[in-house]
């Protein structure tokens, strides 16, 4: 039983140190502390908005807060380090503490809450719900929830994306208790997370180059095959045209031929026909009879013929 006193006195200190950080450095916007013991003494982790308030003029702050840690708590040989907190609207000890503070001057707290919630998701936050309860309007207690965003109440994401604080208040009407609960975006862990290599990603891009290549290339011989055989219909067009003029001129030359040869054909015929017309003509005048005196006058020509002939054979002779 002595090692569970132990870890609940140890605990029971913590919780004691924590309270006592908060009251004192409350000003300097105290969201939280981180212990860790070590051969050499204790570290003390301070996350604060602002740190030059708990170092104070020449570390007089600091060396207050290491008596006090080394004597009232016990710790040995502490060492203090002062961390500034990012973004404290996303810090729901941070936040309890100020709006703690405006309901302690007097601000009304339904305001008070409101203009919370607004900082609160107007940095980033993913869900917020501020509970707050206690004698609020009368003498009966009452509580009051307001939320906004996207805050999961239950289950792993709870446990892991919510971060929640609860503050005290002491008001003339009585205690009031401020509970705030902050879903942080950041500290979603995604499922399932691809892992892009990028050797792959080169290689992907390379085939990806080489498809393209290759599809310009088949896309290129592709048109120069439609216009080759575009080319070739239109010089073939163009040669059957040619044939087929030089077959016409040919054949019309042909025709021209035969129907000169034709024409000459015929009027050669009917020029010998003329002449056979005209040799039958006279020698159907020769035969007709003629007269008497034509009959005499020829037959007296042609004994001048004769004796013309008798002469020159006497000459020869």
């Amino acid at each position: 039983m002595s090692a569970v006193k132990n870890v609940i006195k140890d605990n029971y200190n913590m919780m004691l140190l924590r309270d006592f950080l908060r009251e004192r450095i409350k000003d300097a916007g105290f969201s939280h502390a981180e212990i860790s013991k070590t051969p050499t003494g204790t570290r003390v982790a301070l996350h604060v908005t602002r740190p030059g308030i708990v170092i104070g003029r020449k570390g007089v702050g600091i060396r207050e807060l290491t008596e006090k840690l080394n004597t009232e708590f016990g710790l040995k040989n502490p060492q203090i380090s002062v961390i500034e907190i990012p973004k404290p609207e996303l810090s729901p000890n941070v936040m309890c503490n100020r709006m703690a503070s405006h309901i302690e001057r007097g601000t009304a707290f339904r305001r008070a809450t409101m203009w919370t919630m607004q900082q609160i998701m107007d940095s980033g936050a993913m869900g917020v719900q501020i509970t707050i309860s206690g004698k609020l309007r009368g003498d009966r207690s009452a509580f009051e929830k307001h939320t906004a965003g996207i805050l999961p109440r239950a289950g792993h994401h709870a446990d892991v994306i919510v971060d929640d604080d609860i503050a005290h208040v002491r008001t003339p009407m009585g205690l009031i208790g401020i509970r705030i609960r902050i879903a942080i975006k950041e500290k979603v862990i995604p499922e399932f997370e691809l892992k892009k290599d990028e050797s792959k990603e080169e290689t992907s891009k390379q085939v990806s180059d080489e498809k393209a290549e290759k599809i310009k290339e088949e896309t290129s011989k592709q048109v120069s095959d439609e216009k080759a055989e575009k080319i070739k219909e239109e010089t073939s067009k163009q040669v059957s045209d040619e044939k087929a003029e030089k077959i016409k001129e040919e054949t019309s030359k042909q025709v021209s031929d035969e129907k000169a040869g034709k024409i000459k054909e015929e009027t050669s015929k009917q020029v010998s026909d003329e002449k056979a017309g005209k040799i039958k003509e006279e020698t159907a005048e020769e035969k007709k009879p003629k007269s008497e005196s034509e009959q005499i006058i020829i037959e007296e020509e042609k004994m001048k013929d004769l004796v013309t002939l008798e002469e020159e054979e006497e000459k020869m002779k």
